[in-house]
This record gives structure tokens, C-alpha cells and sequence, in this order.
């Protein structure tokens, strides 16, 4: 599908470990387009899919809107967590009084904090200390 700038869409950003996700919601049928590849391309898990479909479960969105979305950096979980929150902030958007509560419930709407850990000198990585030899 062909999506030009004069049709009215919502937006979101979505934030996961290292992944930034940029979702834009149209009106439409549900097709979900990741990086200009479509969902089945781009993620190869069915646990991915549900993931990134989380949102509109919750809603009762499902087939109401087309997904386009860019998502840089991280791995494959990281990105559908950040395209996940990108969606339930775009459906926070396009109806504030209907979706907020339950997408807030749900916990979509909140940005998970876990990071990776930094690694510390002295150590082989952020907790693992080098090997132990009494002899």
C-alpha cells in the first residue's frame, strides 16, 4: 500500500531496550507494514506478532487501522516491545476517553525502563568476575 502524507493518520514513538520505533496509524483493514516489509517478512515468531497486536486486542481495534511503522536499533524482542508502545500511544491518540484507561491497565502505555546493564572494570562483563583459581 501506498501511504502519502495528505492522509490523516495518528503517531506514536515506542521505546524498548536500544529499539525506536515510529508508528503512524491509518484508517484501514489491519495490515501491519514494518520497514516497508510486511509483519509475516519482517518478524518470523507468531509470540512477536501478538506482541505488536497486543494493543488492538486490548482495544477491540482489531482490523480497524493499517500499521506503518520504522523501528531502528536493538534485536528482534526490543523492536516489537518499542512497536508495541508505539501503537497503544497512537490509539492513546486517536481516542483519548475510550482506549487510555484500558491500555493504561494494561500496562502499553508505560515505557519499560529495563536497560542492559553497564559492564564494570575489573569484571568480564556487568556481573560476571573472571574465573576463581585457588592453585
Amino acid at each position: 500500500m501506498n501511504y502519502t502524507s495528505a492522509k490523516p493518520y495518528f503517531y506514536g514513538t515506542g521505546r524498548r531496550k536500544k529499539s525506536i520505533a515510529r508508528v503512524r496509524l491509518y484508517p484501514g483493514t489491519g495490515v501491519v507494514t514494518i520497514n516497508k516489509r510486511d509483519i509475516n517478512d519482517y518478524f518470523g515468531l507468531d509470540t512477536l506478532k501478538l506482541v505488536v497486536n497486543q494493543p488492538f486486542a486490548v482495544t477491540s481495534t482489531e482490523g480497524k487501522f493499517d500499521v506503518v511503522c520504522t523501528v531502528v536499533g536493538g534485536g528482534v524482542s526490543g523492536q516489537a516491545g518499542a512497536i508495541r508502545h508505539g501503537i497503544a500511544r497512537a490509539l492513546d491518540q486517536a481516542s483519548a476517553e475510550e482506549y487510555h484507561s484500558l491500555l493504561k491497565k494494561a500496562g502499553l502505555l508505560t515505557r519499560d525502563p529495563r536497560m542492559k546493564e553497564r559492564k564494570k572494570y575489573g569484571l568480564k562483563a556487568a556481573r560476571r568476575a573472571p574465573q576463581f583459581s585457588k592453585r
